[in-house]
């Protein structure tokens, strides 16, 4: 399999698979086996949300690894369905949602209340499912950009979910209502025993500028930072793309948080892996599992799954979350795609940077 991701990485093979980070990864709390005993069983977690979390770890073609490759379908309410279904009108049908996470070898689905409540009695018991409980959506005119509940944490419950999901928009103007909204349902989620995972993606106009600041390594990694202090047992995040995020809002005689410039010189360089890494760091040296996002869907989805997953892998995080270059296409290759995915966490070779 090692020849296959060369093949797939060409030019950036060699800087990707065999940089060595400018941050110790001894240092970090690593994805394994015993992840669940080793992270939570310190912790205030209690003993049902560990025997969730396991069944998550213990689940598809990565049980046992300490990684997890989690299908999420929220974008027909993210996105609108017509923009999301519209390559593969069969993903209109929530069945075949959970169909393609399960013969695709997913530790995991996620979805919305309407999607894995239609099918639960079929499959809750087949797959864990992670109930997403907030979404944006894109019907409201003007378009506006803000998560707001769809459901409730006992619906998750009730449906046999073994975690709830949640996106915060850090940054944005409604981001305080949001932390709130959240940290009291996974305060609840924990109670009820399910675990809790979370979106921590930014959103504000004020990013964009000379470049996407949304997909900054400093931002993001604090955006992430926030995540974990409300206890999301796991967070997912945008790839970094770039860095300097703080350093560009500070211009103008503008005042924008702080940042130390130690963060740019010591421990990030303009690799992606210390990018990421950065991003782990944040979640508590890797306490809290860091799962980046596939993005949309290209002309090189299985190139840029791939490098995806490589740069999650050796920087220390612990899977990808691949959602819309699988479920827009035909259903073979959307399984194709997800077990390449899966396979760079099998491969031995693809090591810890």
């Amino acid at each position: 399999m090692i020849n296959k991701i060369q093949e797939l990485l060409g030019k950036e093979a060699d800087s990707l698979l065999n940089y060595t980070a400018k941050v110790s990864k001894d240092k970090l709390h690593l994805p394994g086996p015993d992840f669940v005993d080793r992270i939570f069983s310190p912790s205030d977690r209690n003993i049902n949300v560990m025997k969730n979390l396991q069944w998550i770890f213990s689940s598809g073609r990565l049980a046992g690894t300490g990684y997890v490759s989690i299908l999420p379908v929220d974008q027909g309410i993210e996105h609108s369905a017509g923009a999301s279904f519209a390559k593969n009108p069969d993903f209109f049908d929530p069945e075949n949602i959970v169909k393609l996470a399960i013969e695709g070898g997913c530790n995991a689905v996620a979805s919305t209340l309407g999607v894995l409540g239609m099918v639960s009695r079929k499959y809750a018991h087949k797959i864990p499912f992670i109930l997403k409980i907030n979404h944006n959506e894109l019907l409201t005119y003007p378009n506006k950009f803000d998560q707001v509940m769809f459901a409730g944490v006992e619906q998750a419950y009730d449906m046999g979910a073994a975690a709830v999901g949640a996106t915060i928009y850090f940054g944005s103007d409604e981001s305080t209502r949001q932390i709130v909204e959240v940290s009291e349902a996974f305060q609840y989620a924990h109670e009820l025993g399910l675990g809790t995972i979370l979106w921590c993606y930014l959103r504000n106009p004020k990013f964009k500028s000379d470049k996407d600041y949304h997909v900054s390594a400093d931002l993001t990694g604090q955006a992430n930072h926030l995540g974990v202090t409300i206890q999301a047992d796991i967070i997912k995040q945008k790839l970094p793309e770039n860095n300097g995020g703080y350093t560009a809002l500070n211009t103008g005689g503008v005042s924008y948080g702080k940042i130390d410039k130690r963060v740019y010189t010591e421990l990030t360089t303009d690799n992606l892996i210390d990018l990421t890494r950065y991003q782990v760091m944040n979640n508590y040296m890797g306490r809290a599992g860091l799962i980046n996002s596939g993005g949309a869907s290209g002309a090189n989805d299985f190139t840029d799954a791939c490098k995806t997953a490589v740069v999650n892998k050796r920087a220390g995080g612990m899977g990808l979350i691949l959602g819309r270059k699988a479920f827009q296409r035909p259903l073979a290759e959307g399984i194709k795609i997800v077990n390449l995915v899966q396979d760079v966490y099998l491969t031995k070779e693809v090591t810890i940077a």
